[in-house]
């Protein structure tokens, strides 16, 4: 099939976070598995000054300021042809997709992603300097959300995709920018794209795509609940039928540790002698003592309380100060939870690692060296780190929440019969939800056949792109060929 992937990033042309991984890995298995796939990008000025590119040619479309062009190449170490919206006016420009260096939104976004959608709808109908014209349009996030709304009226136009990775995200505007975009009158409505007096580009999608899906089951279910609805939990059950939740894959090539560039010593996730010798190499990276006895905590993420880490740092101090564990984390986020991690971290420096902001190398050290990963998250749409760390045989505690719930099975008598525990669950979003997993956590590793037990389980666990990648060819063949 011809598919015209659209998003706002793609690993590794362009990242800010989960959506990037997605939309570089996805696109990528589509292509291995035969389809033929364009993945449309913005062209940011980090993505056109940093590889090579060749013009396609012009587009014209109404409102539009300044060149427009479309530039053809390659996703870096694939076969995915990349397609880039050249309008400099919109997108060449300093800081990252959405933010001006100084870290606030773009006050001109709406047009920005108003421009991105008109383009993904006119090169879906075939319209351009290209006579490629694809079976299904795959849209995802609010930066698209508009295309499918575009395309609602037009006849034979493709099939239509739209992915939720996070419905906070929603692409909120003043109705002064619905009225800016020139779009059509018919648009302004409760069945279309207002939301209680603002446009909301998300709206686009979920009201208009033939098909949604989430990044996992459970959050397709959580998103048609008011705790993680957001507002629009009515609206999406309604569409209730049409939504789907496939989970994540992750990069199975970059994290592998039999193959790791980045962790001391290449190993198999089930080898804890090896393991051993990774989470030496982190505690010396962080200065932490070597001869501790108790398990050692890593963590990666940002420092918010969607993520948790205010329950981390609750929990945690009561291990260290009595000496239990270890734990090392890397981030960045809220200034308030930056400061607080730095001063525990300065009372506890031979058990306590911290670093602000992001590294690649320690990210990667932290799951090979740790014995187990906390992932405490509030909500969790799929989640990434606890992918990761199954494959490392680093054991992940994480709230029973979206994809969370959907790959990590705690270990209590039932599972570990089964054979299917692979990691510490807790149900409350609380302090003492976390501690009590802390707890049962500590306590399993001082049982080593049980935590190899553990370890083995969920390194067997296939969290490969390959089996994602299939689940979204099944919709596209559904939608391509009705009935």
């Amino acid at each position: 099939m011809r598919i015209l992937f659209a998003s706002s990033e793609a690993h590794p042309l362009i990242k800010t976070g989960g959506l990037a991984d997605v939309s570089g890995s996805l696109a990528a298995a589509l292509v291995e598995q035969g389809h033929d796939v364009r993945l449309i990008l913005p062209a940011y000025a980090a993505v056109t000054r940093n590889h090579r590119w060749r013009e396609l040619g012009t587009l014209t479309l109404p409102g539009v300021r300044g060149r427009l062009a479309l530039l053809e190449g390659t996703l870096p170490g694939t076969d995915v042809t990349v397609w880039l919206v050249d309008a400099p006016l919109y997108f060449d420009r300093a800081g990252d997709p959405y933010r001006a260096p100084d870290g606030r939104d773009w006050q001109d976004n709406h047009l920005r992603f108003g421009l991105f959608s008109r383009v993904i709808a006119a090169l879906a109908q075939g319209i351009g300097p290209t006579d490629w014209q694809p079976d299904i349009l795959h849209c995802n996030d609010w930066q698209t959300g508009l295309a499918p709304a575009l395309l609602a009226d037009i006849p034979d136009r493709p099939a239509s995709v739209f992915t939720i990775h996070n419905l906070a995200y929603q692409g909120l505007f003043p109705k002064s920018a619905f009225i800016e975009l020139e779009l059509p009158g018919a648009l302004w409505a409760t069945d279309g794209l207002e939301f209680y007096g603002q446009i909301s580009f998300i709206k686009g999608g979920l009201v208009f795509a033939d098909r949604l899906t989430t990044v996992s089951p459970t959050y397709a279910r959580e998103i048609r609940t008011p705790q993680y609805g957001c507002g629009l939990e009515g609206l999406l059950n309604q569409r209730a039928e049409v939504i789907s939740g496939i989970l994540n894959g992750i990069d199975t090539h970059t994290w592998n540790p039999r193959t790791d560039r980045y962790i001391s010593q290449p190993y198999e996730p089930t080898d804890r002698v090896a393991k051993g010798h990774n989470r030496a190499a982190l505690r010396a990276e962080f200065g932490l003592d070597d001869s501790h006895p108790g398990p050692l905590f890593g963590h990666i993420g940002r420092m918010v309380e969607q993520k948790g880490i205010d329950l981390i740092l609750a929990a945690l101090e009561p291990l260290l100060a009595s000496g239990r564990a270890q734990a090392v984390i890397l981030g960045s986020g809220e200034q308030r939870f930056e400061q607080a991690l730095q001063r525990l971290a300065a009372r506890y420096p031979r058990q306590l690692g911290v670093q602000i902001g992001y590294d690649e190398r320690i990210a990667h050290y932290i799951e090979a060296g740790a014995d187990a990963f906390l992932m405490p998250s509030r909500f969790e749409p799929c989640g990434l780190n606890q992918l990761y760390s199954l494959c490392y045989g680093t054991l992940p505690i994480v709230h029973r929440t979206g994809g969370l719930a959907d790959t990590v099975s705690d270990a209590t008598p039932e599972t570990l019969a089964a054979g299917t525990a692979n990691g510490f669950v807790f149900d409350t979003s609380s302090t003492a939800g976390l501690a009590a997993a802390l707890e049962r956590a500590i306590e399993a590793w001082k049982q080593p056949e049980l935590w190899a037990t553990l370890m083995a389980t969920g390194a067997a666990r296939d969290s490969s792109w390959q089996r994602s990648a299939a689940e979204y060819e099944t919709l596209y063949r559904e939608l391509h060929s009705p009935g």
